[in-house]
């Protein structure tokens, strides 16, 4: 008997649907991603695969030099979108576009080598497509409105990016080897594949994308939020439009991407509301190593990228050495973040030609892989075999293009900027501040009431909660001077009259909105709808922009974006809030080798300002330090601004001395905690006419003091309370409001206005070994002739503080006993 259509089909046959969602779903795992063909086979799909003719067609589709996880988004549409890309044949537009790129980007790797034998450069050799695959991602974006791509990278293949996408002359990169003018800069400067770059890419059909690959330290992927931050400035400088004309893409390596923790928190900034970018392409530049270790060494499952598995985005590996298949997936990655507005990773899946940078011998770590690497062909010489293309004559006039421009290196006499500022830095300076850029911070009565009237005021039908409702009274009878001012309403008061003068304020950080200690309510709830409602968006006609964001559970991430925004919105007042001070240890290497130094590596400005409460209230240690002692070790060039502002007047002229001056520094504010409604830290009405900023608050109480005490914030306030309960008249109080730089003139008058004192005193919470009497001890002995310098705190500790309420009043009753005078 003839057999039926139904018998001849294999037993594991589907339908052509479900075949094709099998492949769909696992046929990355079986996708020819090994670009060397012995250390990365495919791994075996969870059940039988379906066989037959249209099993064939879809692993053609999806078990090819593209492997695609795409079925764990939830969205049917961005699944279908997916499947038609991959599901149709792709031939490469410009091939021989595709080969240049190869050329050059291997030419100049090994020009280098020829060179300067030995020298780190963390060649690109292995991942070359990487330039093909910008190539293509830029050209793509441009077809769809893109205008300007920002991108960070860590080291690997930076120096060739910058000459092969970013446009620089690759004289400039040589002369950075040359090292020519090392005077210019002693002390600071940066290794060159640290150094950011802008230039132009004209596409194929003509367009122009501006280009700027951002400068970024050893720390790998610190940099991740820092270019998202930087791109939500340029993108809300253009408005409506500016998701559509600036792109992001952050270039990871494999190990780091599976490694560091920020790489998590950044991924998750994607689409939140006041981190949206419009999508990132993350791409990763998969040698299969890192430094030395192997891939199962460095991350726990089979791709470095299954962290972003937790997204709903797209995921494609695709392997190195199929540079069509490559240039395939770039345009594939930009049209799906253009059209979803959705991150998308791309896993490109090389090797590593030679040691980590070059002066490692791979071989003694990896001695079978590298005997594949030595004798395996440059990947322009596979692609060109493949098109039918003589490759040598291209080669020799690249190879004499830059063999030319490193002999003009030899001859020059400095080293050329890589980069150039947008002109909004214009108006803005760094270095040392200017003696005539002090402008005046106060307001007088009138406008502090006009202010007041629009920040207490909500919508008509708004329903305002009660203890909401106690507050903006009371706050409006601040605002008229019928009682002092708290630190909420002085703060809200410098942003509103910021905002006012057409100054955007931007604040961000966990709780922000209404504020840890319940202080600030910049953002009203409606108690029957939830609806928000900010009187801050609706100070004045044509102001500047107010946002605050609550952000997510996140230092790192959420501080590198906070920087990354001040980057590139200089004119705004850009703050960053730690829930408790000691929380920004999370953020240690964006304070680190960001703001504290960026400026001396790569002469780059920001006025991000960090607000970090701190005060000691027996809170146990996590809740009482903001660790003011690392910062004031950081402190050195002018290089930031640390203050502790005592008053709430003193915070509010503060905040605006920061916006108003063009001196750009970052700003370092140890804000209070319990002395946020303290009755002696509060002000009156009159205090916010003053001129500016008191680096010192002097003490004009006392006439005739045997000793002078010198202190920070919250202790000289509990100073001061005991001293008039004790009916005290011999101990003289001084703020030091402002640490760093550190103000000698201001402090100097302070102390010589008590001449006949015979010992100060430098008081604070903090334990010996903690706090700013490190920092502070040697300063004062210079500024207190013959007179003794004293201290009194807490016993050196290991632990900021104690766990225990009562033995933290104990400890602050001796604190204050001592500096006092017990018994006096």
């Amino acid at each position: 008997m003839p057999t039926t259509q139904a018998e001849a089909q294999p037993q594991n046959a589907l339908s052509r649907e479900a075949t094709f969602d099998f492949f769909r779903r696992w046929g990355f795992l079986q996708a020819s991603l090994d670009p060397l063909g012995q250390f990365f086979p495919p791994e075996p799909f969870p059940a039988e695969a379906p066989e037959g003719d249209d099993a064939d067609e879809a692993r053609r589709y999806y078990c090819g030099s593209i492997g695609a996880e795409f079925m764990h988004i939830a969205s049917p549409e961005k699944r279908a979108w997916i499947q038609e890309q991959l599901e149709s044949d792709y031939t490469a537009e410009n091939p021989a576009r595709i080969l240049t790129g190869l050329i050059r980007a291997d030419i100049f790797e090994q020009v280098i080598q020829q060179r300067y034998l030995g020298t780190k450069r963390f060649s690109l050799e292995g991942l070359t497509v990487l330039i093909p695959f910008l190539d293509q991602v830029f050209s793509t974006a441009a077809e769809n409105g893109v205008e300007r791509g920002l991108f960070a990278m860590a080291h690997r293949g930076r120096l060739n990016v910058m000459v092969n996408t970013v446009g620089r002359g690759s004289n400039e990169i040589f002369t950075r080897f040359e090292d020519v003018d090392p005077r210019s800069t002693m002390g600071g400067g940066d290794v060159k594949y640290h150094m950011g770059a802008t230039g132009t890419l004209i596409t194929p059909s003509g367009k122009s994308v501006l280009l700027h690959l951002a400068s970024n330290p050893s720390h790998l992927e610190a940099v991740n939020p820092a270019i998202l931050g930087r791109t939500r400035a340029y993108q809300e400088r253009i408005g409506k439009d500016g998701k559509n004309k600036v792109l992001p893409i952050v270039i990871h390596g494999d190990a780091a991407f599976a490694g560091q923790g920020i790489t998590a928190e950044t991924l998750n900034l994607a689409s939140l509301h006041g981190y949206n970018v419009g999508g990132t392409i993350q791409v990763i530049t998969n040698n299969l190593l890192g430094f030395t270790a192997n891939p199962e060494e460095s991350n726990s499952s089979r791709f470095s990228s299954d962290l972003a598995k937790r997204l709903p985005i797209p995921i494609f590996h695709v392997n190195a050495e199929d540079p069509e298949a490559v240039a395939h997936t770039a345009a594939i990655a930009a049209n799906y973040r253009y059209k979803f507005g959705s991150d998308v990773v791309v896993d490109l899946i090389g090797y590593r030609r030679h040691g980590h940078s070059e002066v490692d011998d791979p071989t003694v770590t990896q001695p079978r892989r590298y005997a594949i690497i030595k004798d395996h062909p440059a990947l322009y010489k596979i692609y060109a075999e493949k098109i039918g293309v003589d490759p040598a004559a291209e080669v020799t006039a690249v190879q004499s293009e830059f063999f030319d421009d490193q002999k003009l290196a030899t001859q020059a006499e400095h080293k050329i900027s890589l980069r150039t500022l947008p002109d909004y830095w214009k108006p803005y300076y760094g270095g040392r501040l200017k003696a005539d850029d002090n402008p005046r911070t106060g307001l007088d009565a009138a406008e502090v009431a006009a202010l007041t009237t629009a920040l207490t005021t909500a919508p008509a039908g708004f329903h305002v909660h009660p203890k909401v409702e106690k507050l903006l009274a009371q706050r409006v009878e601040m605002g008229n001077g019928k009682k002092p001012l708290d630190y909420g309403m002085a703060e809200l008061l410098a942003y509103a009259s910021l905002l006012k003068l057409g100054i955007p304020v931007r604040l961000s950080g966990q709780d922000s909105q209404r504020g840890t200690f319940n202080q600030r309510h910049s953002v009203l709830i409606d108690i029957e709808s939830e609806v928000r409602y900010s009187p801050l968006t609706n100070i004045a006609p044509q102001q500047g922009r107010w946002q605050v964001y609550n952000s997510l559970l996140s230092e790192a991430a959420c501080l590198g974006f906070e920087y990354g925004f001040s980057r590139d919105y200089p004119e705004a007042l850009v703050l960053w809030e730690a829930q408790f001070g000691d929380f920004a240890n999370g953020a240690q290497i964006i304070i680190d080798q960001f703001i504290a130094a960026g400026e001396a590596k790569w002469g780059l400005l920001s006025g991000v300002v960090m607000l970090l409460p701190h005060g000691y209230e027996g809170q146990g240690p996590e809740h009482s330090s903001a660790r003011m002692e690392r910062y004031l070790q950081l402190a050195a060039q002018d290089n930031i601004q640390i203050a502790q502002p005592s008053t709430a007047a003193q915070y509010f002229h503060l905040l605006r001395r920061q916006a108003l001056r063009k001196w750009r520094k970052p700003l370092i504010v140890f804000t209070p905690k319990s002395m946020l409604r303290h009755p002696d830290a509060m002000s009156p009405v009159a205090d916010l006419n003053r001129d500016n900023f008191l680096n010192v608050l002097p003490d004009n109480e006392v006439t005739d003091p045997r000793r002078i005490l010198v202190c920070t914030g919250k202790i000289g306030h509990n100073l001061r309370v005991e001293r008039a309960k004790r009916k005290l008249t011999d101990v003289a109080i001084v703020f030091l409001e402002q640490l760093y730089p550190w103000p000698k003139d201001e402090l100097q008058a302070a102390i010589d206005a008590h001449p006949a004192a015979e010992e100060i005193i430098w008081v604070q919470e903090e334990p010996a070994n903690m706090g700013a009497y490190s920092y502070v001890r040697p300063l004062l002995d210079r500024l207190a002739g013959d007179r003794p310098v004293l201290k009194v705190t807490r016993t050196a500790s290991a632990s900021p503080a104690t766990g225990s309420a009562k033995a933290h009043e104990l400890e602050e009753k001796t604190l204050i006993d001592l500096a006092l005078g017990h018994g006096s």
